[in-house]
């Protein structure tokens, strides 16, 4: 199978799992990236089950509102059912970097709100420790050189990403060559820095189910 029809195929298996927790009126929360885009799509199918969405970014909310699917903000959502979304890298622990598309504040933050936390991946995100994928901060433009500065000296090549800024109008520094090995207080470490809104770490808020793509079918970590 090619790694699109295994984003595809997580993706139905995560519409299997929430299914039963739809209902009329009902709140999902939604992530960013190419997976995700996937069990958007299929939402389309179901979306008279579906009071309304969360989503965690400016482009999910577009592909959520073209399937006619109403976008709430998480101010107006008393509940969410579940939160669906992808990650860049998963650990044996089911720690997480995301943030490879920019959007991992509003990503843990609508994550954190959910009842539930569901994490799709194909195979290829699997690893042993967090730190290949180069780890997103997101930071405020003002402190971005002192950021950096900081971030040198705990051991990582920060590098802002070019020719972007996230939806909260901020700027990304990509981390290179940390080893994440406590990703824990890597996460507490790097979001105490001034200047620093959120780092791609999900530790705090590690996903409850991670469902990943195989070729042999989709298997289930919790």
């Amino acid at each position: 199978m090619t790694q699109d029809e295994l984003k595809r195929l997580v993706a139905e298996a995560a519409l299997e799992r929430v299914s039963p927790l739809l209902s009329p009126g009902c709140v999902i929360g939604v992530g960013t990236g190419s997976t995700t885009n996937h069990f958007i799509d299929l939402l389309a199918g179901v979306k008279a089950r579906i009071g309304a969405a969360v989503s965690s970014s400016d482009a999910s909310s577009q592909r959520l509102a073209g399937h006619g699917i109403e976008v709430i903000d998480l101010n107006e959502a008393d509940a969410m059912v579940a939160y669906v979304d992808g990650a860049d890298e998963v650990a044996l622990d089911n720690a997480l970097i995301k943030g490879g598309g920019g959007a991992h504040t509003r990503e843990k933050i609508v994550a954190a709100a959910a009842g539930h936390f569901i994490c799709i991946v194909d195979q290829s995100k699997l690893v042993d420790t967090l730190g290949a994928f180069p780890l997103p901060v997101e930071v405020i433009a003002m402190a971005r050189s002192s950021v950096a500065r900081r971030l040198r000296e705990l051991g990582g090549d920060p590098r802002q990403r070019p020719g972007f800024t996230t939806d909260n109008g901020n700027d990304i520094l990509d981390v290179h060559g940390l080893v994440v090995d406590d990703p824990a207080t890597w996460e507490a470490l790097i979001n105490n820095i001034p200047g620093v809104v959120d780092n791609g770490i999900f530790a705090a808020n590690r996903p409850q189910t991670v469902l990943v793509g195989t070729a042999s079918g989709v298997t289930l970590r919790e």
